[in-house]
C-alpha cells in the first residue's frame, strides 16, 4: 500500500508556492483547489480511501470513515465537474456542482447502482486516473447561503443517481476493522452532514486573469 504520509508534504508543498495560499481553516469559504478532510458531524469520522477494494460489487476501490483525524489518506481536492469550470481560489457556491479527488490515489469519489456491501445502500467507491473518471464523479454542494463555507455542515448530492453521500455507522472487519461503511441514501437526513475539517484552503487571488483553472 502507498504510504500517504510520504506523499502529503510534497502535495502540502506544491499547493503552498506562490500567493495563493492558506494554511488554516479560519471562517470563509471553501474554495477550488482545496484539499481538505470531510468529517461526518452525525458520526464524527473523516471520509476516507486507500489501495483496499471491495470485495463484492464493483470490486473498485473502497471508501470509508475512519475516526483518526490525522490520517494522510482522508485528504480531498476540490475539483469542478469539468477542467476550467471551477478556478482555483474560488468560493464554491451553494448549488455547484463538483468533484471530490482522492489526493493519494487520483482517484474521485463515485456511485452507481451497486449495493453497499453492509447496509445494502448505494456503494461509493473511488474511480478513475489521475483525476480523470467518468460523470458518476460528480456531486453537488448542498447549503443554505451563497457559498459553502468552511464552519457549516453541508450535504453531497450525487448527479447521476440522486443519492446523498452518507454515512449510518455499520463498521467493516478485517483487513479495514472499525472502519465506517460510506454509501449513498436516497433521502436527506442527519446521516449526511458533512464538514470541512483540516487542510489546505486555496484563497482567492486579487488578480482573477491570475488565477489557475483546475
Amino acid at each position: 500500500m502507498r504510504d500517504g504520509r510520504r506523499l502529503l508534504p510534497l502535495l502540502l508543498l506544491t499547493l503552498l508556492r506562490g500567493p495563493c495560499r492558506g494554511r488554516e481553516p479560519a471562517p470563509g469559504a471553501v474554495t477550488c483547489g482545496s484539499v481538505l478532510k470531510l468529517l461526518n458531524t452525525r458520526h464524527s469520522v473523516r471520509l476516507h480511501s486507500h489501495e483496499v477494494k471491495y470485495g463484492s460489487g464493483s470490486g473498485q476501490q473502497s471508501v470509508t470513515g475512519v475516526e483518526a483525524s490525522d490520517d494522510a489518506n482522508s485528504y480531498w481536492r476540490i475539483r469542478g465537474k469539468s477542467d476550467g469550470s471551477c478556478q482555483r481560489g474560488t468560493p464554491v457556491k451553494c448549488g455547484q456542482a463538483i468533484r471530490l479527488t482522492h489526493v493519494n490515489t487520483g482517484k474521485n469519489l463515485h456511485t452507481h447502482h451497486f449495493p453497499s456491501p453492509l447496509s445494502n445502500n448505494q456503494e461509493v467507491s473511488a474511480f478513475g486516473d489521475d483525476g480523470e473518471g467518468d460523470d458518476l464523479d460528480i456531486w453537488i454542494v448542498q447549503c443554505s447561503g451563497t457559498h459553502w463555507e468552511r464552519e457549516d455542515a453541508v450535504r453531497f448530492k450525487h448527479v447521476g443517481t440522486e443519492v446523498f453521500l452518507s454515512i449510518t455507522g455499520e463498521q467493516y472487519g478485517h483487513p479495514i476493522r472499525g472502519q465506517r461503511e460510506v454509501h449513498g441514501m436516497p433521502t436527506a437526513n442527519h446521516h449526511n452532514y458533512w464538514k470541512a475539517m483540516e487542510g489546505v484552503f486555496i484563497k482567492p487571488s486579487m488578480d482573477p486573469a491570475k488565477h489557475d483553472e483546475l
